[in-house]
């Protein structure tokens, strides 16, 4: 299917403020089963953008500003065509999927950085609730599909306008969270019992099926997991719908902790107390099949 996205990201601000260097992760990386077919981005006051890749293989717009303003509007639009997954979707995880993954030693060496634990737990508050969630294994027993749905059937969803993510601790103690805390938890999870895991950014549409109940509101971004399997590659995995390699879920950024995925990151000099408001909002609608032609064009 064909799906216009339109994410537009408005800073409100009392007095005219001076902005620094603005980093835009909006446009997603093309591949097998995402194509980009347009790309527009328009941003106020007026801004110099050049692209980068990041360390990840992330496009990146680094966005440069000349002239003030009591405003700071940035509208990324994107026409993309989304491919379903080879991998069985009946499943809470992928196939082949153990306790303790058998990754080669060429793989563990990239790998690394996504198994290593970015958040501590001194009061062992996450292992603990690991060991509760893991008890009584059996052979046949999947323990990411326990973790996930363990996650998804126990904490509460619920929406932060606050930026940044919630430490595994914090979100335990609440039982609730927002999508990129419930993902945080479940990637710190799983990279305890051995697996790669990397933190993602991006959209949730819900016009690919009828058959799939989503906590999440679409008009906003979302985040979620993927985890290397072994045999399978880089997975998907939605902590906070329940959802593993589902085409509903539309990838733009990626890394190893959330705040390196952030859409919209920057500075600005001016007063204390100079933002006065932040408004977000995502529109995904599903194209017709005979919608526009592949190309690209340069933003």
């Amino acid at each position: 299917m064909d799906i216009r996205i339109r994410h537009k990201t408005t800073y409100q601000y009392g007095s005219g403020v001076a902005f620094g260097p603005h980093r835009l992760m909006l446009r997603p990386r093309d591949s097998f089963d995402l194509r980009i077919l347009d790309t527009r981005l328009d941003i106020w006051p007026a801004a110099q953008v050049e692209w980068i890749h990041d360390v990840y293989g992330n496009p990146v717009a680094i966005a440069t500003f000349r002239e003030p303003g009591d405003r700071l509007e940035i509208t990324s639009e994107l026409i993309l065509r989304r491919y379903g997954s080879t991998l069985p979707r009946n499943h809470a995880s992928a196939r082949g999927a153990q306790f303790a993954p058998r990754y080669s030693d060429d793989e563990r060496i990239v790998l690394q950085p996504f198994l290593a634990p970015a958040s501590s737990d001194g009061a062992s508050v996450l292992t603990d609730w690991m060991h509760q969630v893991l008890a009584d294994q059996t052979p046949g027993d999947d323990p990411i599909a326990r973790l996930l749905n363990a996650i998804n059937a126990n904490f509460a969803y619920a929406l932060r306008y606050e930026e940044g993510v919630q430490a595994p601790a914090m979100t335990l103690a609440l039982r609730t969270g927002s999508c990129r805390d419930l993902a945080w938890l479940f990637i710190e999870a799983v990279r305890r019992l051995g697996y790669a895991a990397r933190f993602v950014s991006g959209y949730l549409h819900d016009g690919l099926s009828q058959d799939t109940a989503l906590r999440a509101p679409t008009s906003l971004t979302h985040a979620w997991a993927e985890l290397f399997i072994p045999g399978d590659g880089w997975v998907e995995f939605d902590p906070t719908n329940a959802l593993v390699a589902d085409p509903h879920l539309i990838r733009v950024a990626m890394a190893r902790v959330p705040w390196e995925a952030s859409p919209v990151s920057g500075s600005f000099v001016g007063p204390a107390g100079a933002l006065t408001g932040l408004f977000v909002g995502v529109d995904i609608v599903g194209l017709p099949e005979d919608g526009p032609t592949e190309r690209t064009r340069a933003a």
